[in-house]
């Protein structure tokens, strides 16, 4: 099947797209935009990201990926990244993806993509479906998680990290908190402060700026206004486990707004935060399996729960934590995202096609 690369023009500078054809010579069964996720975990789930779109293509269908600003191969650091510039890439990839393929658009998001492409689907022309990896549901929380990595480097790095937090757990101490618990929020606290006057923080290696983290953190999953299909689609350790709570309640939100959504659980690992690269050949499944029933118009079963391994009942979902323990808070075929001082454009690891 066939896989282009190729840069996109952007309004500041321009972006890296992979474009997989359908393998089909008949026209294709759908278009779907993949929206990555945020910082390292785009790196960790690159490798199913490019096999879930190969999938696709051999499937019939025309897949866009694209690293948005300041990640990959595109234009700019990552420190140069904002949410709104972020939300224009979506747009621009879709209407690429639009001129070229007359078939039904979907917004394809992993975790934070997710938050993407429901807010990218509030703008402009709305798509026919989503179809969410292990969404990520409260932009704030997400942001809270990904900072305490700066108060955890602190906490193991070097004399000088360690002596700040522990002067700041002192200071909890004397109001009778737990040092671990005082320097932790106290860290975190301040990172917020200086993103709040519109410093940039470094975090885990990345710069992360205010115009991307005050858009991260305000970010939900708010229904689209116009009437969607929305594949939702959680990973579990255990057997049969049953669709998030979590899940079932935003979804139900979704449904009395007038959308067909359906929940699916399968088993595998969280593959965009495992230490080894990892895949989940029954994630790649299901999703053909309910892109396949989308398009034949299969009706969303109102009557069942979250489907479990394999099972895709209708799902009525805050953070999507797994039962197993998991935090809830891309091998997407493209390059990674660039940490602050990470090698330049060409120098990384090569994107596999």
């Amino acid at each position: 099947m066939a896989c282009e690369a190729f840069f996109l023009p952007a309004t500041s500078g321009q972006r890296y797209c992979l474009f997989h054809l359908p393998a089909t010579e008949e026209a294709a069964r759908g278009a779907l935009v993949y929206v990555h996720p945020f910082a390292e975990e785009m790196n960790k789930a690159r490798r199913m990201a490019a096999v879930q779109a190969r999938a696709l293509a051999a499937a019939g269908y025309a897949v866009l990926q694209i690293d948005l600003h300041g990640c990959g191969d595109s234009s700019g650091d990552f420190a140069d990244a904002s949410w709104a510039g972020w939300l224009d890439d979506v747009e621009l990839a879709c209407a690429w993806l639009r001129a070229r393929c007359a078939a039904p658009l979907w917004l394809w998001g992993l975790r934070s993509g997710c938050l993407l492409a429901a807010e990218a689907a509030q703008r402009g022309a709305p798509p026919a479906g989503l179809l969410f990896w292990q969404p990520v549901v409260s932009g704030k929380q997400h942001l809270q998680q990904f900072l305490r990595l700066k108060t955890a480097g602190a906490m193991l790095g070097g004399a000088g990290e360690r002596a700040e937090s522990e002067a700041a757990g002192g200071a909890e101490r004397a109001t009778g908190k737990s040092a671990a618990g005082g320097a932790a929020g106290g860290a975190t606290d301040r990172l917020r402060r200086q993103l709040a006057q519109g410093e940039t923080v470094e975090v885990a290696g990345y710069a992360l700026a205010s115009a991307l983290a005050g858009g991260l953190e305000r970010a939900e999953l708010p229904p689209p206004p116009a009437a969607c299909r929305c594949e939702w689609i959680e990973l579990a350790v255990r057997p049969a486990a049953p669709l998030s709570p979590a899940a079932e309640l935003r979804l139900a939100r979704w449904r009395t707004a007038g959308h067909a959504v359906r929940g699916t659980v399968v088993g595998g690992p969280a593959f965009w935060q495992t230490s080894e690269i990892e895949e989940a050949p029954a994630l790649i499944e299901a999703t053909l399996r309910v892109l396949a029933q989308a398009g034949a118009g299969c009706a969303v079963d109102e009557n069942a729960g979250g489907g479990a391994e394999g099972g895709a009942g209708f799902a009525t979902g805050e953070d999507s934590d797994r039962s197993s323990g998991r935090d809830s808070s891309e091998d997407s075929g493209q390059g990674p995202v660039r940490p602050s001082g990470a090698a330049s454009k060409g120098e990384g690891e090569a994107a596999p096609v």
